[in-house]
Formats: C-alpha cells, structure tokens, sequence
C-alpha cells in the first residue's frame, strides 16, 4: 500500500495509517509526503509514532526549499518534490494499491508517475480538493456587501482590476500582504482555506499581468492561474475574480 500526499493532503491518508497501525497490519506499507520545508511538514511525531507499529513500513520525505535546522536524512530523505525517479528508488511494486492526496497539479503528476510504473489506474485511488460552494473557514454571519474600491485606495502603486466583479483598486504593500488580503477589503468574493499557498482553494485566473509569491506555495498553481492567497503584484494584472 502507497500512502502518497503533500501539504495538508496528508489528513486523509493519515487516517488510513491509523487504521493500518491499530490492526498491527503486515502488509508492506509505502509513506511517501512532500512539504516545502520543515516548519510546514505536519503531523511528523504522529506519523513516526504509527510507522513503528508496522513491521514492514518505510517513509521517503521530500522537502522542495528546506530550512536551515531541517537536516537530510533525519527530517527529511531528499531535496526536490515527489516523482517517478523516487518512486523506482524506493522500490513501489506494480501492484501497489496507491492512495493519493493534495493539490490538483501534484495529483495529476503522481498518477501520472505511478502509471509510468506499470501501476494499474484501477489501484490509484484519489481524494480530489474538488470546486463548490464558497469556502471561507471561520467567518460565521458576515454580511454580504457589493464589490467595491477600498476605501482609502490612493490612486497609486499598481492597479488590481478584479474582472468578475467590475472593480480595481490600487496595491499598497504597505496595507495588504497578499492580493487576498486586498480582495477582502474590496469584498470580492474569494475562496481560501490555508492562506499559504498550500491547498489551492483560492486558485483563480489571471487574465494578465504577472504575480510574485511570499510564502512560496508548495505547488504551483496551473498555467494562466494564480494563487490569491500568497501572491502580489509585480505590476498592474487582472485577475479573474
């Protein structure tokens, strides 16, 4: 059994460890995870803990920009992002039962790998951040307001042009950290749930114009997308919202 996940596509997969551990299963189990760097690598102690509990479990962590008191070999195995190259120097059998969680593009990417294998696509199975209603976790009651230009928009510094709704507003670095931040304060409709560039709730469109990131999200977003909640402007843009 694979367990394959990356950023907070872990839960699901954690539970199925979980269960694995509880049953003292005997089955070979494969941990694979991928994080940007230990500070956003959860659940490490947890997942230590279960994998004593499996006689015959081994783990491969990848760390894309690791920190300066992540050590290789103790917090993680390798620099870099999960691929096939690593799945052949693990050594997943073929008729491995993969189980799959975290952004849309890594997904997209592991199944591909896994069936460069020859794992068979019935044996993948994935649990898929998938669209619907507006996600915006913690906020109960808020009144629903028109999109508008922020208040104290100045007139200057790069212009924000939110196509959806009709409106733009100028960026202050001073006043937002993140174009979510200045969607907010335009109300703009936005989905988000991490606000760290790592679940990809908030990836939208960009019509044009170019984006920065700070934090580095853990995957990029999709050609012509952008990530809301980690991005700011390189110069004036469009964004689809």
């Amino acid at each position: 059994m694979v367990l394959l996940s990356a950023g907070i596509g872990v839960t699901p997969v954690l539970a199925m460890l979980h269960s694995l551990a509880a049953a003292r299963s005997t089955r070979q189990v494969f941990w694979l995870h991928g994080a940007h760097d230990g500070e956003h690598h959860p659940f490490v102690s947890e997942v230590r803990r279960l994998m004593l509990a499996l006689p015959h479990a081994s783990s491969y962590v990848c760390y894309s920009k690791p920190g300066s008191p992540d050590k290789m070999g103790e917090d993680f195995d390798a620099v870099g992002r999960l691929s096939q190259s690593v799945f052949r120097e693990v050594g997943i059998p073929r008729d491995a039962d993969a189980y799959l969680c975290g952004p849309t593009r890594f997904m997209a990417e592991m199944k591909d790998a896994l069936a460069s294998l020859g794992v068979a696509q019935a044996r993948v199975h994935m649990e898929i951040f998938n669209g619907g209603e507006s996600k915006t976790p913690g906020v109960v009651g808020a009144t629903t307001r028109a999109p508008h230009p922020p208040q104290d928009d100045t007139a200057t510094g790069p212009l924000i042009s939110f196509a959806r709704s009709g409106i733009a507003a100028h960026w202050k670095p001073a006043a937002y950290q993140s174009i979510l931040e200045l969607a907010e304060a335009c109300d703009v409709p936005v989905r988000w749930a991490c606000r760290t560039g790592v679940c990809h709730s908030c990836e939208s469109g960009l019509v044009s114009g170019s984006v920065a990131y700070s934090p580095e999200p853990l995957d990029k977003p999709a050609d012509g997308n952008l990530l809301v909640c980690c991005s700011q402007p390189a110069g004036d843009v469009v964004i689809d919202l």
